[in-house]
């Protein structure tokens, strides 16, 4: 539990999570999804998720989650949406 909090904890990693939960990006395309996050960042998270599992790096270059990684991004829809709902009252 420990280390998969860990990981999940550091920046952008639930952010590459999130924006893969519909299919294949390459790195670019996943890089301005991900405002701001600086390439060397991006490589290092996509390493770290491939690493625990969660992301495969297709031989076209594109990235796309693992089942398990799926797994992951369905138990993030609950917090988008509540992320929506706070945001439309103005409180985030």
């Amino acid at each position: 539990m420990a280390a998969a909090l860990d990981l999940l904890g550091r920046r952008w990693a639930l952010r590459i999570v999130w924006e893969l939960r519909l299919g294949r990006l390459g790195f670019r395309p996943l890089q301005d999804r991900c405002d701001g996050m600086s390439p060397s960042v991006l490589s290092q998270r996509l390493a770290e998720l491939r690493e625990a599992g969660l992301v495969i790096r297709e031989g076209d270059g594109t990235h796309r989650l693992t089942a398990t990684g799926e797994q992951l991004a369905g138990l993030l829809t609950p917090v988008a949406e509540w992320a929506g709902r706070r945001a439309a009252g103005g409180q985030l």
